[in-house]
């Protein structure tokens, strides 16, 4: 029998909050966290706004400060959101033993500086390819995937199952997913799981600006940039960030007497098979991923009140997820609450399904949903209810959240009220 999976605890490092009261305050605002870039010089650069972490310090999360030499901009986002989850939690070291305790997270690898990728190119070149460029063995451990990954471990003292996933934007809900799978096939009784990311880098801002995909029309006004679902949508915007959630087996969390956020009860994954960066616009790929989660869960179509989006703010995203919504749920897409985060956060790659989830869990918790900010024209070919500009008080049992990725790879949970049956 497959073993029951409770949220216990959540933790968030955001543009808009260092922690997940001030991160959902300003969702449920409807605030904007989107400003200047500031990990480099954006002058010149045809995108220079991203949604951006501001005054955060790894060192109070560290109980060992010589970890912080080994830990990025990105790795410190994530220690300091799995700080907040295992004390909302109430988890201690000794509440599991170590081997009980696994940790998945989604993440990308690191990017070299600008002047060291100079530097490489220069030795090359100017040695006719006979000499490599000498790096310091720690800027190497800074841009691995897996360091973040490791000091969390050494920080919980977790020994169980890891998971790192690198599937792009939906990272962290694949991560999620498989922590969920951890957990009901008891393999562990708690994981640490989530998705943490940084991709607002001088290498990134300009790959995704020679792809097209950057929105350049807001560069005087980013607090407007990111707009899903709107017709005047042009591209996303770049964010960064860390999203931590503690899954637990649910009768260890009822017998600890834990308080229970939410429980998981679906998980879908699938990929699109269509093309590397262009969504399918009859929403194929994400229908199976939506559909599969939805099975899986038990629930019907009519016990789910919100579906927290993708929501990107591109055209083509925007059309597949709206497509996909219809072919799951049928007559009920319309009477779905439909938003998106990114509309005040920006982007977050690998952290976005777990911010997402994270605005699921808290819109049951609290009866309200947050906004799609920036939605000031509604786009004719997209016409569910997306939730527009305000927040909106409402019962919400259960929701679905997705995350769909750049390369086609997609992954939708299913989340439930912890008093569900008393809902209905």
């Amino acid at each position: 029998m497959q073993r029951r999976v409770a949220i216990t605890g959540m933790g968030a490092v955001t543009p808009v909050g260092n922690d997940v009261a001030s991160t959902w305050g300003s969702l449920k605002a409807g605030q904007s966290g989107i400003g200047r870039i500031t990990t480099f010089p954006v002058e010149g650069y045809p995108v220079r706004i991203g949604g951006m972490v501001k005054d955060f310090d790894v060192a109070r999360f560290l109980p060992d400060q010589r970890l912080k030499r080994h830990l990025s901009r990105v790795a410190g986002f994530a220690i300091g959101a799995t700080s907040e989850a295992l004390a909302d939690a109430g988890v201690e070291k000794a509440t599991y033993a170590p081997h009980e305790r696994g940790i998945a997270m989604g993440g990308s690898v690191g990017r070299p500086e600008l002047q060291d990728l100079a530097d490489m190119i220069h030795r090359q070149h100017s040695t006719e390819g006979r000499e490599l460029f000498r790096q310091s063995p720690s800027s190497v451990i800074l841009r691995n995937q897996n360091t973040g990954v490791a000091a969390m471990a050494i920080v919980t003292e977790s020994q169980g199952p890891v998971v790192n996933v690198s599937t792009a934007c939906s990272g962290s809900a694949h991560a999620i997913g498989e922590a969920y799978r951890r957990i009901q096939e008891g393999e562990a009784k708690l994981m640490i799981s989530g998705g943490c990311d940084s991709l607002t880098t001088y290498l990134d801002v300009l790959g995704f600006s020679l792809l097209g995909a950057l929105t350049t029309a807001y560069n005087d006004d980013p607090t407007r940039a990111s707009r899903p679902f709107d017709a005047e949508r042009s591209g996303f915007v770049l964010g960064e960030g860390a999203v931590v959630v503690i899954l637990e087996d649910w009768e260890a969390a009822r017998a600890r007497k834990a308080r229970i956020h939410a429980e998981v009860v679906g998980y879908g994954s699938s990929l699109n098979a269509y093309r590397i960066t262009d969504a399918p616009p009859d929403g194929r790929g994400p229908t199976l991923a939506m559909a599969n989660a939805l099975k899986e869960s038990g629930l019907r179509a009519d016990q789910v009140d919100y579906v927290v989006a993708h929501g990107t703010s591109t055209p083509g995203n925007d059309i597949c997820e709206t497509a996909a919504i219809k072919s799951v749920f049928g007559k009920d897409a319309y009477r779905l609450a439909i938003s998106s985060p990114k509309s005040m956060t920006g982007h977050l790659t690998s952290g976005a399904g777990a911010l997402n989830l994270l605005a699921a869990v808290c819109a049951m918790r609290d009866a309200v949903v947050s906004p799609t900010i920036n939605l000031d024209h509604p786009d004719p070919k997209l016409d569910l209810d997306y939730v527009p500009n305000k927040a909106r008080p409402m019962r919400v049992r259960a929701a679905l959240s997705n995350a769909l990725a750049f390369g086609g790879t997609n992954a939708a949970l299913v989340v439930r009220h912890p008093e569900f049956e008393a809902l209905q």
